[in-house]
Formats: structure tokens, C-alpha cells, sequence
């Protein structure tokens, strides 16, 4: 019973905390090269031009956000080679927000939230 409650604290624990993936692809290209690690704070909204971690119709995808001035939120590869997802009808969810990138130990992080501008600023 005491593991049982043990094991449920540190699953909830987890929910809340920053990790790390690994970029399996070039989709994201160039700026987040196949191989490199980004960093994702968990979040359940984004902001448009910020890089997500989504999950939609079951399937997860790490894309930038769009939303169009006629409101019609999309998802976007960086690399040309990959096409967009229109969200419009479908079932999505944000699982996170990418706060940091690191290629060969030089980081760049990104900021996490709106800054009324739209658009997702690096930090440095």
C-alpha cells in the first residue's frame, strides 16, 4: 500500500517538470538540426510561432504553432519537404513548449510564453 502511493506521488511529480528529447528527423530543419536535444516544458497552450511538442489524433508531432489572422490554427515543418497539419476538426492537444535547444554543447533557449508579439524569440 505505502509503495502504491509512493509510486503515484512520483508519477505526478514528472507531469510538471522540463525534459529532454532527442530530434530524429529533419523536419525541424535548420534550426533544430536531426540529432540535437531540445528542452520542453510541459504546458497545455502555446503561443503562435512557439516550437510544440502536440499531440493530434493520437499521434505526436514536434512542429512550430501558427494561428492565421483568420484564427485557423496550423502546424509547420520548418524543412520545406514536410507538409503543414491544419488543425482545423481535428483532435489535438499541446504536451509542451520547446525552452531550449542544444547542438554540440552551444544552447539557445526560447522563450516559454506570449510576449504579446507573436512570435517565438530566442533568448540569446
Amino acid at each position: 500500500m505505502a509503495d502504491d502511493k509512493l509510486d503515484d506521488s512520483l508519477g505526478h511529480c514528472g507531469l510538471h517538470e522540463n525534459f529532454a528529447a532527442q530530434v530524429l528527423d529533419d523536419s525541424m530543419e535548420p534550426e533544430f538540426p536531426e540529432g540535437c536535444v531540445v528542452i520542453i516544458s510541459p504546458a497545455n497552450a502555446c503561443y503562435n510561432g512557439a516550437y510544440i511538442f502536440v499531440e493530434v489524433e493520437g499521434v505526436r508531432w514536434f512542429r512550430q504553432y501558427l494561428r492565421d489572422a483568420d484564427g485557423s490554427d496550423r502546424l509547420v515543418a520548418l524543412n520545406d519537404l514536410y507538409p503543414e497539419i491544419g488543425l482545423a476538426r481535428l483532435d489535438w492537444k499541446v504536451l509542451g513548449v520547446v525552452v531550449q535547444r542544444n547542438i554540440k554543447r552551444k544552447i539557445k533557449h526560447y522563450h516559454p510564453r506570449d510576449r504579446g508579439d507573436g512570435l517565438a524569440v530566442a533568448l540569446n
